[in-house]
């Protein structure tokens, strides 16, 4: 399994371990699902803490898993793994060191509180490759202002753990070796109050978001089925990753 999960003192904790860079498959997206179906359960759970082994958290989705037809698939599956995790009922906490791009920054954008090493890179690169973030594009605009999201989606370019930070998207940056260290502190001081308590505040928080964050994600997958992979900048920017060369756009 790609995906592990335990449990200890009121902790819930799962770990993407899928070498060499935890690429987000289908099947890891499947295990992700199963695991918080688990987990949400367990009523004695009263935080969440996510990890990832090896030197990045995640370098993103499949590439190859967005040509079509598969694409088809991949994208509702993503946007239900995605709204998992924000939709956990008590409250998450990602530990997040080296590249967290692509998907795997989405996957971030579903947690409560990302804490990230200062050489964590963060970064939406799919508009190089003529597709879109479907996720952050919904997302985004809710955790940071209007134009630092649209930066992000609009120009694909990576930014370090202190711009992510100052754009709102961490709780904080530490050094890279305390990373998991200090998560899974501030994990624990989440988990001495009310399960509760907890999932009361969690519904809250979410309250105004929720209704909005449905219309967006769905407005989302039917742009990126319906519009998005019906054009040849799309086959030819995901065929050109693939391929390992540079696209060429015709712009349609």
């Amino acid at each position: 399994m790609s995906v592990q999960v335990s449990t200890q003192d009121g902790i819930g904790e799962v770990v993407l371990n899928h070498p060499p860079l935890n690429i987000l498959t289908r099947a890891v997206l499947g295990d992700f699902r199963n695991a918080l179906t688990t987990l949400t359960a367990d009523r004695s759970i009263r935080v969440l803490l996510l990890r990832a082994e090896g030197k990045h958290f995640s370098a993103g989705a499949d590439v190859g898993e967005h040509m079509p037809p598969q694409y088809e698939e991949l994208i509702p599956e993503f946007m239900q793994t995605i709204t998992a995790f924000r939709d956990f009922p008590v409250p998450t906490v990602a530990a997040v060191r080296g590249r967290c791009l692509g998907g795997g920054f989405e996957l971030a954008q579903g947690i409560d509180l990302v804490v990230a090493g200062e050489g964590a890179s963060f970064g939406q690169p799919e508009i190089m490759l003529g597709v879109i973030a479907p996720a952050a594009s919904a997302l985004l605009p809710m955790l940071t202002p209007t134009a630092r999201a649209a930066e992000i989606v609009f120009t694909g370019d990576a930014m370090s753990a202190a711009d992510a930070y100052g754009a709102g998207l961490l709780a904080r940056v530490v050094a890279d070796d305390v990373v998991e260290q200090e998560a899974r502190a501030l994990a624990q001081r989440i988990a001495r109050h009310s399960a509760a308590a907890l999932r009361i505040t969690k519904q809250v928080l979410r309250a105004g978001e929720t209704a909005a964050r449905e219309t967006a994600f769905r407005t989302a997958e039917q742009l990126y089925h319906d519009d998005l992979m019906q054009t040849a900048d799309a086959l030819e920017g995901l065929t050109a990753f693939l391929e390992k060369r540079q696209p060429t756009w015709k712009h349609q």
